[in-house]
């Protein structure tokens, strides 16, 4: 499977938002192939497939362009913070309901079904956490870029200070996921 032909399939008519988001995706994937390079016990239980961490790391935001996000060049009419289901339902769409469910439990540290419901998100009413080791190193990752600053790595102090934005929990979230990559 070759994720930079699916990402042709629907973004060859807007080249600003794809280059934005190869860019941001190739970053995701590089930082995520690094975390998984240096956890071998990973790859060598099978608990984690290293080309599908790639290949899913690539269109963990393929969803993007169905927003309104003028920032980065997206003109749909969506919520932006609707990308990842939208995305998975595409992935889904194309045979991938492996990947669906990283590009559908990414954003931010998770989203439980109890945040959908008390801030009354536009989302299915489900659960959106990364479950599966795969989909915990690509949601990590995915935290130190910006589709906004291409060029910006955040520093582990930086993305703590953005997720703490959205609460405690989040936090206790990322703490966990700090833990289980080995990172400071």
């Amino acid at each position: 499977m070759n994720p930079i032909e699916l990402i042709d399939k629907y973004y060859n008519d807007n080249p600003l938002l794809r280059e934005i988001l190869l860019v941001h995706s190739r970053q995701v994937a590089t930082r995520a192939l690094l975390i998984v390079d240096a956890h071998p016990q990973w790859t060598a239980s099978g608990e984690v497939d290293r080309d599908f961490i790639e290949e899913a790391a690539m269109l963990h935001d393929i969803g993007i362009f169905y927003c309104d996000a003028a920032l980065i060049h997206c003109h749909g009419t969506h919520r932006y913070i609707e990308h990842g289901y939208l995305g998975a339902e595409l992935l889904r769409r194309e045979g991938l309901p492996k990947h669906a469910l990283v590009a559908e439990r990414h954003t931010g540290t998770g989203i439980t079904m109890e945040q959908v419901i008390r801030e009354e998100l536009p989302l299915p009413n489900r659960n959106y956490c990364p479950e599966s080791l795969e989909e915990k190193i690509i949601c990590y990752a995915d935290k130190f870029y910006s589709k906004t600053h291409l060029n910006e790595e955040y520093s582990p102090a930086k993305v703590r200070e953005k997720i703490w934005r959205y609460g405690h929990d989040a936090i206790l979230r990322w703490n966990r996921l700090v833990e289980l990559m080995g990172e400071k």
